[in-house]
């Protein structure tokens, strides 16, 4: 089988992730190949409601290599799967400054691939900066305590 999961780790780092919604996501059958050969790439991928529907852009699936005649756009607008209510709360939460819909995770849920959007607030770069300082005070600490493991037999 390919990948279990494919993420998208620069969400993470410029976005403050509030909330998470599971989505499906119509695909095609040389996509669905792709996504399980490994070929998807998340790095830019955003959702946006429009009509009534979410659309998610700039998610990358790369054309599946033995397929016959016919095969897919690579960065093609895909519609995503969500319940109506979902799509209106979405829709409202969206409508805020500086929010937007970002993909964070393609993965597979028993024969279906699932996406994992999260309503994110962007971070500035003092943000940023803090949570690389954290990172290393917390890999720092853990480094310290190893050691004092290892002097002591534990």
């Amino acid at each position: 089988m390919g990948t279990e999961s494919i993420l998208n780790r620069k969400a993470l780092r410029d976005y403050h992730i509030l909330d998470r919604f599971e989505a499906g996501i119509e695909l095609k059958g040389t996509e669905v190949k792709s996504i399980r050969a490994g070929l998807a790439n998340l790095t830019n991928a955003f959702a946006r409601i429009e009509k009534g529907q979410v659309f998610l852009y700039d998610l990358d699936i790369q054309p599946y290599a033995k397929a016959s005649f016919e095969q897919h756009v690579p960065k093609r607008a895909r519609r995503l799967l969500l319940h109506r209510m979902e799509i209106e709360k979405l829709f409202a939460k969206t409508t805020i400054k500086g929010h937007a819909l970002v993909a964070l995770k393609l993965y597979w849920k028993g024969s279906r691939v699932k996406i994992e959007l999260g309503l994110g607030k962007g971070k500035d770069s003092g943000d940023k900066r803090q949570d690389i300082k954290t990172r290393v005070v917390a890999r720092e600490s853990a480094r310290e305590v190893a050691q004092f493991n290892r002097r002591r037999g534990i």
